[in-house]
């Protein structure tokens, strides 16, 4: 009987835990799900760039908060390759469905497919254009919160 005690309060912690870094980004829900490409990212055309040379992004300060905010988490995963790999995933479609259908068992699964989105945009900026334009940012912190929020109810594993 101690064991199933002992890990019913390691659940609780962990995802206490999880609860605690994902609250900063649940603040931005209402504002992802609202988020376009045209009202986050802008192309830079203004004095001095002539026909020759490159244009570039700038992107609005609420998602350079939010990405910020993903960075300091603690939910960012360097390997999410492997995530990727391990689950054969290829398409926008293929990671909604896996975000959907996910629970507390693939919360790493949620932080792989966040940090792709996170890091890869540092250095690929269709990253964070693809993030906000196929709704992964919104779709993995809803889920995320959802997650969080029906063991915050009291529902024992």
């Amino acid at each position: 009987m101690e064991k199933a005690s002992d890990s019913s309060e390691y659940l609780r912690a962990l995802l206490q835990d999880y609860k605690m870094k994902i609250a900063p980004l649940t603040e931005y829900l209402p504002w992802l799900q609202q988020a376009t490409e045209q009202a986050v990212i802008n192309t830079y055309s203004g004095n001095g760039i002539s026909e020759n040379s490159i244009s570039f992004p700038v992107y609005s300060s609420q998602f350079l908060s939010f990405i910020k905010a993903c960075e300091v988490s603690g939910l960012m995963d360097r390997n999410y390759p492997y995530v990727y790999s391990r689950k054969g995933i290829k398409t926008h479609d293929q990671e909604r469905r896996i975000i959907v259908g996910a629970t507390f068992r693939e919360w790493d699964v949620l932080c792989g497919i966040l940090s792709r989105y996170v890091l890869e945009g540092r250095t690929r900026s269709v990253c964070w254009k693809e993030g906000i334009s196929e709704q992964i940012f919104y779709l993995t912190v809803s889920r995320m919160n959802e997650i969080t929020e029906y063991f915050d109810k009291g529902v024992v594993v």
